[in-house]
């Protein structure tokens, strides 16, 4: 696995650690998978200075996603959407300050679209923050962005 700590990517092949979780409500506690690897690990210390970036999975999506077992989502509406449910729960600490983000929303293959027609509607239309290679992060404001996601996706930005 991949991990970004100490300001540096470090590569390791031991066992990754588990904990508990304490996401919002309605899903509550929950145990994860401590550093694992996602895109984050790579895209948030390219455009942020910052020391460490920690990703967490429950164990139960990770189990899920690895099993052959696991079914596909079924659409259970007219549009396609299965009833999966998402959350996505980021904490950005910095010294005794702690500040919460909270994404939660129904078939997260179903945003990816919208996510991506809203990047390239920006782009196209000139409401970027830089240009050329560059990480969504770094692109776009991130609450503005998200918040464009609606009714895909429901945000609620904590202090």
């Amino acid at each position: 696995r991949v991990r970004y700590a100490n300001g540096r990517l470090e590569y390791r092949d031991d066992a990754p650690p588990t904990l508990e979780w304490p996401f919002p409500d309605p899903m509550g506690p929950r145990p994860v998978i401590g550093e694992f690897s996602m895109a984050d690990v790579v895209t948030v210390p390219s455009h942020l200075r910052i020391p460490e970036v920690r990703s967490y999975m429950t164990v139960e999506a990770a189990r899920d996603l690895s099993s052959p077992e696991t079914p596909s989502p079924a659409p259970t509406e007219e549009s396609g959407r299965s009833d999966q449910t998402f959350l996505v729960d980021v904490v950005v600490r910095s010294g005794g300050t702690e500040r919460r983000a909270v994404a939660t929303g129904q078939d997260i293959y179903a945003v990816t679209a919208p996510l991506a027609v809203e990047a390239v509607d920006r782009i196209l239309t000139e409401r970027t923050r830089t240009v050329g290679v560059a990480s969504a992060g770094e692109i776009f404001d991130a609450p503005d962005f998200l918040r464009a996601l609606s009714p895909h996706v429901s945000v609620d930005l904590r202090a």
